[in-house]
């Protein structure tokens, strides 16, 4: 993990008509892995949608200190896919926002999003529409997308839904060289084995408070929890 900061959120408060959770301040750094855990319904999108710029905090700020054009990847729930564009044109989609005006940047473009499909095992539907895919080939694609960008930070709304653990291995083999090049990920994930795993990091959102631990902490946590 580098000492570099490329979030800070400063007294963030998250929410639609009133607050969902108290206010946030903290900062993550490039190469972090943040796993945001707790029930369904309590804010965990709402946060992920206010860092990416979708939902104005009620109270408070943050800041995002990324490159403005391809520093920031976001994969939602619903994935953002072009259903009826094929999958090469769909992660080309990453690919431009990495790659800037130059003499080779269409072969460039068309190198990291190739490298991308090879990487995420979906070779054989390069020339697919999407529509066509099941709902784990489109997961697949929609993290070949921001692979082929290569953001500084990667946010993720339950990006391993629908995926058997082998696919969630390839998926996650994946992100992990984005981060060994120092991009910082926060990921909302539902399935516990998944964060104890892969993140450096827990978020977690209980009874309107919010808890930052490292994962060392939050694994003693849970050790105390079945203990008692």
């Amino acid at each position: 993990m580098s000492e570099e900061v490329i979030l800070s959120l400063n007294g963030l408060v998250i929410g639609y008509d009133h607050p969902l959770v108290k206010p946030i301040t903290l900062d993550v750094h490039s190469g972090e892995i943040i796993a945001i855990l707790g029930p369904s319904g309590i804010g965990k999108t709402t946060l992920v949608r206010t860092i990416a710029g979708l939902v104005r905090p009620l109270e408070g700020s943050f800041e995002l200190r990324v490159k403005r054009r391809g520093g920031l990847g976001y994969i939602p729930q619903r994935l953002g896919l072009v259903r009826h564009a094929t999958v090469a044109h769909n992660v080309s989609l990453g690919a431009r926002l990495n790659v800037g005006w130059s003499k080779t940047m269409f072969k460039e473009r068309k190198e990291k999003t190739y490298d991308a499909i090879r990487k995420l095992g979906i070779e054989e539907k390069a020339s697919e529409p999407v529509r066509r895919l099941s709902g784990g080939q489109q997961r697949r694609v929609a993290t070949a997308r921001t692979l082929a960008q290569r953001p500084q930070l990667m946010l993720a709304d339950e990006f391993l839904g629908e995926l058997d653990q082998t696919n969630v291995n390839i998926v996650l083999g994946a992100v992990h060289e984005l981060v060994e090049n120092g991009t910082a990920v926060i990921m909302i994930e539902h399935h516990e084995d998944n964060a104890f795993d892969f993140a450096t990091r827990i978020w977690e959102i209980r009874n309107e408070r919010f808890f930052d631990m490292s994962i060392e902490e939050w694994k003693q946590q849970q050790s105390k929890g079945e203990e008692e």
